[in-house]
C-alpha cells in the first residue's frame, strides 16, 4: 500500500486544525501535561497554626527572599499552646542546605526570635561582639551590634526576618572562610587568595566520621542571565549554573597534589532548558588551580547553554509541524517545547500520542508513548505503550520529513499497540 493510501484509511486527526480545542499558538490556552516542579518553597506542614505576627513573618520571608528557603517541621513550644511559635528553617548555602532552628515565644510574638544553629557550628557565635582583642579594642563588634537587624525589630515590620536569615547567612559566609583560612594547607591558601574574588563564591568545611576533611568551593559560572535567555520563563529564582569543587585538607604541602573531586550543579527546573550531565568536564590536569580550569570550561558550558537556547526553536518548530499530518496538539508545553500530545484515530481506534522531546533534540529523537483511550487497566487506568525510541530518524531531516516519517511510523505501529491492548485486558480481568 502506497503512502498516500495509508493516509486514507490509518491514523488520522479526529478533526481539523481549525476545530481542536486547544491551540498551540495561542497564548494562554495550552496547558502542560507535565508543568516543571514549582519553584515556590514547600507550605510548612503545621501540627499548629503559627501565630499571626509569626506568620506574617514567615510568609513574607518564604515569597520575597531570593534564596530558594524552605521549611521544615513547625511545631509549639508550650503543650497547651494556643498557636506553634517554632520552626526549623533550611537555608541553602553552598550547594546543600543549613538547618536553622527559629525559636519565637507565641506568649511574646512582639520579640525577636533566637536562632539555634547545629552542633557542628557550636563556634559560630554571629551578632556578639566576641572578636578578638583588636577587634574589640577598636569596637568593631559593638558596631556590628548596633546595626544587626536585632538591634531595630519591629514585629509589625513582615520583612524583618527576612532581613535576620540574610544578615546571619551572609556572616555565616565569612565564618566559613575564616575557618578555612586559619587551615595549615598551602593549597588551599592558594586556591583562596586566587579564587575568592570571584562574585558569589561559597566555600565551606565539610566534616564526615568516615573520612577526613575536606573543603567544597561552589563557584558560580557564565556571567548570563539565564532566565532571560527563554522568553516567558516561569523561573521565580534565579537559575545558575556551579562548580562543585572538593579539595581533601592537606597538613603539609605536597608538590603533586591530586585532582579534587569536581561536578557541575544546576537546580532541577534549569534541566527543562538544559542538563548539566550532558556536559562533559575537562580533564583537571596535574598541579592546575581553580584559576586555571574555569577558563576552558566556561567558554564549553557557554557554548553548549547557546545550543540548548537554539533547540528551543527547533523544537518549536517540530510542534508547529505537527497539525499538517496529525492536527493541532490537544496539549502542549509553549515555553520550553518539550512535550506535545496529539489524538490520533486507526478505524475504531483511538488512542493518544505524548511526544516527548529531548534538549540534545534534534540530534536526539522524541521519545514517543501510546496511551489508548478505550482500554484501561484492574485500576481504571487507561493502558500505555513502553516508551518508543526506536524509529527512523536523523537530525539532517528537515522539520516536515520528521514529522511525516513519525507519521508513517505509526500507521503500522497503531496496529501493534492495538494487539498489546487487546492482549493486556484479559489478563487484568
Amino acid at each position: 500500500m502506497n503512502r498516500e493510501a495509508k493516509r486514507d484509511t490509518t491514523p488520522r486527526s479526529p478533526s481539523s486544525p481549525s476545530s481542536s480545542t486547544t491551540s498551540f499558538d495561542s497564548p494562554g490556552s495550552e496547558r502542560d501535561p507535565h508543568p516543571p516542579p514549582s519553584l515556590s518553597p514547600p507550605a510548612p506542614a503545621m501540627s499548629a497554626v503559627l501565630s499571626p505576627l509569626i506568620a506574617a513573618q514567615l510568609n513574607y520571608l518564604l515569597a520575597h527572599s531570593p534564596l530558594p528557603l524552605k521549611v521544615g517541621p513547625v511545631w509549639a513550644g508550650s503543650k497547651n499552646g494556643r498557636y506553634a511559635d517554632r520552626f526549623t528553617l533550611l537555608v541553602p548555602f553552598c550547594l546543600d542546605y543549613i538547618k536553622w532552628d527559629v525559636i519565637y515565644n507565641a506568649g511574646y510574638p512582639s520579640v525577636p526570635p533566637d536562632i539555634v544553629f547545629p552542633p557542628e557550628d557550636d563556634d559560630f557565635h554571629p551578632l556578639i561582639p566576641v572578636g578578638d582583642v583588636k577587634d574589640e579594642k577598636e569596637g568593631e563588634g559593638d558596631v556590628h551590634l548596633r546595626k544587626s537587624s536585632l538591634s531595630d525589630w519591629n514585629s509589625k515590620d513582615p520583612s524583618r526576618l527576612l532581613a535576620l536569615v540574610h544578615e546571619l547567612r551572609d556572616l555565616y559566609m565569612r565564618y566559613q572562610k575564616k575557618r578555612i583560612e586559619e587551615l595549615d594547607d598551602a593549597r588551599l591558601k592558594f586556591e583562596i587568595s586566587t579564587i575568592l574574588s570571584r562574585e558569589g563564591i561559597e566555600v565551606c568545611m565539610i566534616s564526615s566520621p568516615d573520612r577526613s576533611e575536606e573543603v567544597k568551593f561552589a563557584v558560580p559560572l557564565l556571567d548570563i542571565d539565564l532566565n532571560k535567555l527563554v522568553l516567558a520563563c516561569p523561573w521565580r529564582h534565579q537559575q545558575k549554573i556551579y562548580l562543585q569543587v572538593v579539595f581533601p585538607v592537606r597538613r603539609s604541602y605536597s608538590s603533586a597534589p591530586s585532582a579534587p573531586r569536581i561536578k557541575l550543579v544546576s537546580s532541577s527546573e534549569l534541566r527543562s532548558l538544559f542538563s548539566v550531565e550532558d556536559v562533559k568536564l575537562p580533564t583537571w590536569l596535574d598541579g592546575m588551580c581553580m584559576a586555571e580550569y574555569l577558563p576552558n570550561l566556561e567558554e564549553n558550558l557557554k557554548t553548549q547553554v547557546v545550543e540548548a537556547v537554539a533547540s528551543v526553536g527547533a523544537r518549536r518548530r517540530f510542534i508547529e509541524a505537527l497539525p499538517s499530518l496529525f492536527g493541532r496538539p490537544l496539549e502542549a508545553d509553549p515555553v520550553f517545547c518539550r512535550r506535545a500530545t496529539v489524538l490520533v484515530v486507526s478505524g475504531v481506534f483511538t488512542f493518544l500520542v505524548h511526544f516527548s522531546i529531548p534538549t540534545q533534540f534534534p540530534k536526539q529523537q522524541p521519545i514517543l508513548t501510546l496511551q489508548s483511550s478505550q482500554h484501561f487497566n484492574s485500576q481504571g487506568t487507561p493502558i500505555f505503550s513502553p516508551p518508543i525510541n526506536d524509529y527512523p530518524w536523523s537530525p539532517r531531516w528537515d522539520v516536515p520529513e520528521m514529522v511525516e516519517r513519525i507519521f508513517d511510523f505509526l500507521v503500522d505501529e497503531c496496529l501493534n499497540f492495538k494487539k498489546y491492548c487487546n492482549d493486556t485486558m484479559p489478563q487484568q480481568q
